[in-house]
Parts: C-alpha cells; structure tokens; sequence
C-alpha cells in the first residue's frame, strides 16, 4: 500500500533531520539530504507498518499546503512510501477453498494467491 506524507527537513548545526508532523515521535537523521529522505521513508514506512499491525488506522496526511516553514533552515517535502504487509512480519498459513475454474484461470495467468489474499484483507480491513 502507498502511503505519502508530508515531512519538514530541518539542517541545523547538529546536522539534517526530519519529523512528521502527522505521525507523532517519527523523525530521523542524517548526513546529507539524500540519506534523510531514504531514511525518512523507512521510517515512515516502519511506522505505517507498526499501525497496522495494531490494528490502528494511519492518519490523514496533512495537504503540505498547509505546513508552514517553522525555522529558516527547515523546508517540507512529500515522503513516500509502498508499506508491504508481508515485510517484516510473521507470516502464518490459512487453508483455503476456492472453486476449481478458478483456481485454473488463476493459475494460468500466473497470479500470486498469498498477495492476492494479503492485498484483499488489507483493504477490507485498513
């Protein structure tokens, strides 16, 4: 699932870090402005993933529109994210029934059934 949200970057004396303004204690440092934004969407990602493991719903991103520079070194940037459920967690196995056509048709079209099955939980659940 993508989830993009904003983030303001901050260079100060101590170095470049970033906070997210929506997802409460999410923040991360770095060297340079192209390690933070690859650091900053891991985070993200792991924070997302963290939410939705608990069953919490990620919040709304605020419109970057609508985030004001609080420091003359600092600027807001878009941070994406594809959080993939399957990563980084447990799996488990479920024994399913499905009728034999279309177990066939999907079979010859080559379709992952896991992912299949994962993508339509999550979305029936988040």
């Amino acid at each position: 699932m993508l989830f993009i949200y904003p983030a303001i970057i901050h260079e100060d004396s101590d170095g470049i870090w970033a906070e997210f303004p929506d997802l409460e204690g999410c923040t991360t440092y770095g060297d340079s402005v192209g390690e933070i934004l690859t650091g900053a969407a891991e985070a993200m990602e792991l924070y997302v993933l963290g939410l939705l493991e608990d069953g919490t719903q990620p919040p709304v991103p605020t419109d970057i529109k609508e985030i004001k520079k609080l420091e003359k070194n600092a600027f807001a940037t878009l941070i994406q994210s594809d959080v993939d459920l399957a990563k980084n967690t447990k799996s488990v196995k479920k024994t399913l029934t499905i009728p034999a056509w279309l177990n066939q048709r999907a079979l010859d079209k080559g379709v992952n059934f896991s992912k299949v099955l994962q993508e339509a939980l999550v979305a029936k659940t988040v």
